[in-house]
């Protein structure tokens, strides 16, 4: 394993469309929060939206494979 940040896109071209990702996520769990600084934030608020952008990429790549 790499000695790279755990928060680097491996598809540097793709970091804009993931940022919008969780922002939206972020959003429609209720978790507010913001670009930048959220050090305000509690490690399950965090959690919970890198889980559920998981959870949503896995759906997603689920129904591609299904071809749906």
């Amino acid at each position: 394993m790499s000695n790279k940040s755990s928060n680097t896109t491996n598809v540097p071209e793709a970091k804009e469309a993931m940022d919008k990702f969780k922002m939206e996520v972020a959003n429609e769990i209720g978790v507010p929060l913001t670009n930048g600084y959220n050090g305000n934030l509690t490690s399950a608020q965090n959690g919970s939206v890198g889980g559920y952008m998981v959870k949503k990429m896995i759906e997603a790549q689920e129904k591609q494979m299904a071809g749906k």
